[in-house]
């Protein structure tokens, strides 16, 4: 089975300080309702420690792997639970540079595995509004000037 959750937001800066903020995980928990903290290199192939915490749901810590880290244009990870095949989540953030200056910042997740379908509402409405409320947050600090 597969899902897919794709959110996007256009911020008032070049991507380059989009990615800035995007890559500065020790400021996360300052910020970032829904991915509260970031432990590790951002490197394809580097094991990250991720804690996220869904709007109305419960924190957790996995340790997923770097796939890809374009400078300013799209960083991936692989996450799975337990095995891979059960519950695996390719989750990225995407950055596209906007005729106006402005970046559009693209941010979601691919679900795959046997798992999937049991915990699609979940995905739909937690996960999601998860998203969205990073989306949201990192825009107002961005714009607002914060950091």
């Amino acid at each position: 089975m597969r899902h897919e959750i794709d959110t996007s937001i256009s911020i008032a800066a070049s991507p380059e300080r989009v990615w800035a903020e995007l890559l500065d995980f020790e400021r996360y928990p300052e910020w970032n309702p829904f991915v509260r903290s970031i432990q590790g290199r951002p490197s394809a192939g580097s094991t990250l420690k991720v804690t996220i915490h869904p709007p109305g749901g419960m924190a957790m810590t996995f340790r997923p792997t770097v796939l890809l880290c374009n400078a300013n244009l799209e960083f991936r990870w692989l996450g799975k639970l337990l095995v891979r095949g059960l519950f695996d989540g390719e989750h990225y953030y995407g950055l596209a540079p906007m005729a106006d200056g402005s970046t559009l910042f693209t941010h979601g997740e691919h679900f795959r595995g046997l798992l999937v379908r049991p915990f699609r509402s979940a995905l739909d409405g937690r996960t999601k509004s998860g998203f969205e409320a990073m989306n949201l947050a990192l825009k107002q600090r961005i714009e607002g000037g914060a950091g």
